[in-house]
């Protein structure tokens, strides 16, 4: 009997990419189920995606970020039934082996919290930049087909409902980026692996730039997930997180004048003071994740 797996697509402005991700969903020779939530666009997202009547259509009335998005689906998606539900971005597609080959491989590795395909580039030739950056830091073959990692990236996530049902869902504290770190933490956390699956592939259709301000945000949210990490102590939580506020100015140096890393350093010590007045209610973040 086969298992229901639903996808689980955040949108937002994606006029350019979405109709060609739905597309690639329908050519998938594995039963899938699609929801898509949609974070307020203001371009034809919505009506390009009423195109696909199979799909469930979400219209969210304020933009929720990525985490809480993403948790209205998978509790849809659970409550109809899911096995397993695959997180997939907007700005991908893929092909239509892919899912049959993460669920079969899902299936024969229940160790594993987080299964993904291979990420490729828009020229379906180049492993994606910063998926390539975190696969070169894989920790072991458990076999021709899937390599265990530290960490990927959620563009594209096959996780079992049993491990949603321990794990739980994405942390609400983070509003865009730091989610999926959080989450990876929480799954080593509950003994369940990260795997990324050779024989499968997508596409990410994106160019990576670099923003001041986005470094910025992920800098504060990388500080946070470090703080709420369960998997060491509060206090080295804590103590990692102020090296940080002087490690991730020293890392963007290479990237920024003198007066953008001043700012950054700033900012970064004034957002750790912050954190120390959040402790208790950190400390009682961290607790839940057990």
């Amino acid at each position: 009997m086969e298992k229901k797996v639903f996808i689980i697509i955040v949108s937002y402005n994606g006029e350019h990419w979405i109709e060609k991700n739905l597309q690639s969903l329908r050519q998938s020779i594995y039963p899938v189920s699609t929801i898509v939530i949609d974070n307020k666009s203001t371009d034809t997202t919505v009506s390009l995606v009423q195109k696909f009547t199979e799909v469930e259509l979400i219209e969210s009335e304020e933009n929720l970020g990525f985490g809480k998005a993403n948790n209205l689906g998978i509790r849809r998606a659970i409550q109809r039934g899911a096995d397993y539900v695959f997180l997939l971005n907007q700005d991908t597609w893929i092909f239509p082996e892919t899912m049959k080959a993460l669920v079969d491989t899902a299936a024969n590795n229940p160790e594993f919290g987080i299964l993904s395909p291979l990420h490729f580039s828009a020229d379906n030739t180049t492993l994606d930049a910063n998926f390539e950056r975190y696969y070169q830091r894989k920790t072991k073959t458990i076999s021709e087909n899937l390599i265990e990692v530290p960490f990927v990236n959620a563009a594209a996530w096959l996780i079992p409902k049993r491990v949603i049902k321990q794990v739980g869902l994405f942390e609400p504290l983070f509003s865009h980026y730091g989610e999926d770190r959080n989450y990876v933490d929480r799954v080593g956390y509950h003994q369940f692996k990260i795997g990324v699956v050779k024989r499968t592939k997508m596409v990410h259709d994106r160019v990576i730039q670099r923003h001041f301000k986005k470094d910025v945000i992920q800098s504060k949210f990388m500080m946070l997930s470090t703080v709420l990490n369960v998997n060491h102590s509060l206090i080295m939580g804590y103590l990692k997180a102020f090296r940080s506020v002087f490690g991730l100015p020293k890392y963007f140096s290479k990237f920024y004048g003198s007066s953008q890393i001043l700012r950054l350093f700033f900012t970064l010590l004034f957002y750790f003071a912050g954190l120390k007045l959040r402790i208790i209610t950190l400390y009682k973040k961290r607790s839940s994740y057990k």
